[in-house]
């Protein structure tokens, strides 16, 4: 193609990475934002790359499909983890951010290239003569679903999703709470509330009793859970998820801890880690109050749940992320079936890589299978009668053959580091 244009259609993660991305390499982008003509009932700001629920970006280490993840995206040369580290606060071995400053940080990186141009518009039609990356995020505008599910000759799915309450420091009873982390991993990052047998177990019945804000939710996505859907499955089943009390040695070995997370730099704010809830603002209030060290929080950030929407990938989608019936329209982000932050960062890099080869006249590509990248193309588009968004994880990979079980995971990693380092060398582009 003779033109370097580019259209992006959302502002998220994935649109952001893309926009950088693009731009950096001499395409012309034309960033749809709805905002702040239209947000979402997750949204708030109006700036790029906001983030709704949970502040973390997951694990760094090695050892772990995030970790490892992360490594194959600064091999790609990712912009938006250079921006995560620079605003990140205290999580242990996670990388987790400062919400705001990440959301200021991507906003002015965006509004620097003079070759994108921000249009602040609500898109209800695909019809674009330049190739479009749609990355509007798991809670689009319906004109856009109903567009983009009319394109893919079929419905599109969705599922409900929730994010966890925020609250402040200085109403933490800190008597009733004391830093640490699981298995001793990090720099004791993470504030813990513990409670025992009787406080748990009337704050477990309050919590399975509670009334929720909607009745009828339809499918919950298992990764991020609604604790109080969590509970009903079982009185134990929060001590071996959110609320598990191992690794505390020192602290009396509490029959179940809660942990808390720095919101932001300034540790004024903290996030209730794995407490996605749909329960209605004064039930949160009240239950999670009957937690001692939070009988007097203040809740400065509700718990909600929202719609997120995504494509029957398997059915829709191409591995190199185009639509199968429409070759100038790539999809990322949640909206493609990916699940969680970096997952949406890697979709709308591989989508940015592959616009940017095919206006080269280029071939779009794939990374390898034995990258956690590759291997969520993979299964994203894989037939799938019932199929739900996916996390990073190894159990996508191709297995390992002679390896022990205890070192799996780093040769998972030394594998998938060796395999993106090649396969980066062969895809230069420069439009």
């Amino acid at each position: 193609m003779s033109d370097c244009t580019v259209n992006i259609i959302g502002g998220g993660l994935a649109g952001s990475e893309a926009a950088l991305y693009l731009s950096a390499h001499g395409v012309d982008v034309r960033l749809y934002e709805a905002k702040p003509l239209w947000r979402s009932p997750a949204h708030s700001s109006d700036g790029f790359a906001e983030i709704v629920c949970s502040n973390s970006l997951k694990s760094s280490v090695e050892t772990t499909a995030s970790g490892t993840l992360k490594n194959e995206l600064d091999v790609l040369g990712c912009s938006l983890l250079d921006i995560a580290r620079t605003v990140s606060v205290p999580a242990g071995s996670a990388l987790a951010v400062d919400r705001d400053a990440f959301s200021a940080s991507v906003t002015d990186a965006i509004r620097s290239r003079k070759n994108i141009t921000v249009i602040n518009t609500i898109v209800d039609s695909l019809d674009f003569e330049e190739p479009t990356l749609v990355c509007a995020g798991p809670v689009c505008h319906d004109g856009l679903a109903a567009a983009l599910a009319d394109i893919t000759g079929g419905q599109s799915l969705h599922f409900f999703d929730a994010a966890a309450p925020i609250i402040t420091a200085d109403s933490i009873d800190m008597s009733r709470a004391f830093f640490g982390a699981r298995y001793g991993k990090g720099d004791a990052d993470y504030l813990n509330c513990p409670m025992t047998k009787d406080e748990y177990l009337a704050f477990y019945d309050a919590l399975v009793n509670a009334e929720r804000a909607k009745d009828k939710i339809g499918g919950v996505f298992e990764g991020c859970m609604p604790v109080e859907v969590m509970a009903a499955r079982g009185v134990d089943a929060l001590r071996y998820g959110p609320l598990r009390p191992v690794g505390f040695r020192d602290a009396g070995k509490p029959y179940a801890v809660l942990q808390l997370r720095r919101e932001n730099t300034e540790a004024t704010l903290f996030n209730m880690v794995g407490f996605q809830t749909n329960l209605k603002f004064g039930e949160q209030k009240r239950v999670f109050s009957m937690i001692p060290a939070l009988k007097n929080a203040e809740i400065v950030r509700y718990g909600v749940m929202h719609r997120n929407t995504f494509i029957n990938a398997p059915v829709s989608l191409n591995p190199d992320l185009r639509l199968k019936n429409n070759s100038g329209i790539f999809v990322a982000g949640q909206l493609c079936g990916v699940e969680g932050y970096v997952e949406s960062i890697a979709a709308g890099l591989l989508a940015a890589i592959n616009v940017c080869r095919l206006l080269r006249g280029e071939d779009t590509v794939v990374p390898p299978e034995e990258t956690v990248i590759g291997g969520l193309c993979k299964y994203i588009t894989a037939p799938n009668k019932d199929f739900q968004p996916m996390n990073a994880n190894f159990g996508i990979l191709p297995p390992l053959d002679g390896v022990k079980k205890s070192e799996r995971k780093l040769a998972y990693y030394k594998r998938s580091d060796n395999a993106i380092k090649k396969w980066a060398q062969k895809i230069s582009c420069a439009c």
